[in-house]
């Protein structure tokens, strides 16, 4: 009684984590928010393998779409429908988002709102000092450089935009997601962004609070389970004495 008491108010603390985790990125641009489950596990050990213990584990991501936001910036980029956008992650390998709040850094890179380099055909893309940018639905990169008219566009880049199998993802703890066996996702003709929109977090703030208020009664319920069972020890304990 002791041991499903205490492993199941521990498991609860870790469901509780990843829940207030999901909250915190309520507002963050593209979050996919983090699932998680529970399930029965055997416990071994001596005797008969009757006793059980609940586990907390995360099966994967939700792949709903965020809500739209129009911003009208030249550099907000929302994947419309399905896809990512393929960046740099921190390790120098390839990884991918959902976040199109995109910027010019050092030497004319292109990286997103959480400083990852955005990736191109031929690695990460640079762009040159321009009047105006333009970002087509494939992707393309098209500027009017300094000084010039309206017409003179220039194509100096594609973004790459990748729509692997959902179920050869997982999410990193850097919350970027990276193909399970390390390999990169071939760029798909069939990914479409929107210009001059970002796309929010696909967390449900309400549903996640309640989901937190149900943890926690749980936990509190498991911890009440775990001094009941000390107050029956105790109570055996007296009986003893008195034989």
């Amino acid at each position: 009684m002791l041991y499903v008491g205490m492993s199941g108010a521990r498991q609860r603390m870790l469901a509780l984590r990843s829940v207030n985790h999901n909250l915190a990125n309520v507002t963050t641009i593209g979050f996919r928010e983090d699932l998680n489950q529970f399930r029965s596990m055997p416990v071994f050990g001596p005797g008969h393998p009757s006793r059980v213990y609940a586990m907390d584990e995360r099966p994967g991501i939700s792949f709903s779409q965020g809500p739209l936001q129009h911003t009208g910036r030249d550099l907000d980029l929302a994947i419309d429908g399905e896809g990512w956008f393929a960046v740099q992650a921190a390790d120098g390998g390839e990884a991918y988002t959902r976040r199109g709040d995109l910027a010019i850094g050092a030497g004319g890179l292109l990286m997103t709102g959480g400083g990852h380099l955005v990736m191109g055909d031929n690695g990460p893309i640079a762009l040159p000092p321009a009047e105006s940018i333009t970002v087509g639905k494939d992707g393309t990169i098209s500027i009017r450089p300094m000084g010039q008219s309206a017409q003179a566009l220039v194509e100096v880049g594609r973004i790459k935009l990748v729509n692997p199998p959902r179920e050869t993802l997982e999410k990193g703890e850097d919350g970027l997601v990276r193909l399970r066996d390390g390999a990169f996702a071939t760029p798909d003709i069939n990914v479409r962004l929107q210009q001059g929109a970002l796309e929010g977090s696909n967390v449900n703030a309400v549903a996640a609070m309640v989901e937190m208020i149900n943890l926690q009664r749980q936990y509190e319920m498991q911890v009440k389970m775990m001094k009941t069972a000390n107050d029956n020890a105790e109570a055996a304990e007296s009986l003893l004495r008195v034989g």
